[in-house]
C-alpha cells in the first residue's frame, strides 16, 4: 500500500498501458481521476468495478486533453472530489506511420497536440495544487524514439522528445516546492498501438532489439509505481526511466 491516502490522476485510462498503471496504483491504495477517450469508453465502467474492489474511489473525465476546457474540467472535479493532487500520470497518446515526405501537416499538428500540448496542459493547471501543499510526483509517459527516432515517426519521435525536455525544464523549476517530475520511456511493447503498425516496421524493430522481443504491458508498470512511491522516487527527478529491451543503451 505505498500510495495509501494519495490522489493520483492517470490520462490514457482506457485500455493498455493507462489502464495497468490505474489498475497498479489502485493496488498500491490510491485513489483515482482516470480520463480516457474515444472507443475507450465501452472499457470503463469493468475497469472502474475492478479498481473499486481495491478499495479505490474512482472518478471519470471522458474528452480530448489537448482542450484547454477540458483539463481544466479534469483537474477541478479531481479538487472536488478528493481535494488534493498527489500524483499526475501522463500517458494518453497515439503514435502512427509515415514518412515525413507523406506526412500531413493535419496528422503533425494531432500528434504534438495529443502527446505534447496535453502534457503541458495537465502539468499547468496541477502544479498550483502541487505547490500549495508543497509535495507532487509528475511522471510523463515518453518512448526510447525521442532518443534516438527511428524510420516513419519523426512526428511521434519529436512529441515525445519535447515531453523529455519538457520534463526535465519543470523538475528544474518545480523542486524548490517539493515536486519531482520524470519520464517513463519505453521501447516496443505488445499493445494496440504496436499492433497498428505494419509487418515489415514491426520485424525491422525486433532486430534491433538485444533482448530479442517485445515487452509485456507488466513490464513497464514498475517504473510508474517506483516514481510515485515514497520513499522508493523520492531521489528521481528531471530522469527518464528506460524499460526498452535494450534498444537505448545509456
Amino acid at each position: 500500500m505505498k500510495l495509501k491516502g494519495k490522489t493520483a490522476i492517470v490520462t490514457g485510462a482506457g485500455d493498455g498501458i493507462g489502464r495497468e498503471v490505474a489498475l497498479a496504483f489502485a493496488r498500491e491504495g490510491a485513489n483515482l481521476s482516470l480520463n480516457y477517450y474515444g472507443k475507450a469508453k465501452q472499457n470503463m465502467d469493468e475497469l472502474v468495478n475492478e479498481l473499486n474492489r481495491y478499495g479505490s474511489e474512482v472518478i471519470l473525465t471522458e474528452g480530448d486533453l489537448s482542450d484547454e476546457s477540458m483539463v481544466k474540467l479534469m483537474v477541478n472535479q479531481t479538487i472536488q472530489t478528493f481535494g488534493r493532487i498527489d500524483i499526475l500520470a501522463n500517458i494518453a497518446g497515439i503514435c502512427n506511420q509515415s514518412l515525413v515526405q507523406d506526412l500531413e501537416v493535419e496528422s503533425w499538428d494531432r500528434m504534438i497536440n495529443v502527446n505534447l500540448k496535453s502534457v503541458f496542459l495537465t502539468t499547468k493547471y496541477t502544479v498550483p495544487f502541487m505547490i500549495a501543499q508543497k509535495s507532487g510526483r509528475i511522471i510523463n509517459f515518453a518512448s526510447q524514439l525521442a532518443q534516438k527516432g527511428g524510420i516513419e515517426v519523426s512526428h511521434y519521435a519529436a512529441s515525445k522528445a519535447g515531453v523529455i525536455g519538457f520534463t526535465k525544464s519543470i523538475a528544474l523549476e518545480l523542486g524548490i516546492h517539493g515536486i519531482t517530475a520524470n519520464c517513463v520511456a519505453p521501447g516496443p511493447f505488445e499493445t494496440r498501438m504496436l499492433a497498428g503498425f505494419d509487418q515489415n516496421w514491426r520485424e525491422q524493430k525486433l532486430s534491433q532489439l538485444p533482448l530479442h522481443r517485445f515487452g509485456k504491458v507488466e513490464e513497464i508498470v514498475p517504473s510508474f509505481v517506483l516514481l510515485a512511491s515514497d520513499p522508493d522516487g523520492n531521489a528521481y527527478t528531471g530522469q527518464t526511466l528506460g524499460p526498452n529491451l535494450g534498444d537505448v543503451m545509456l
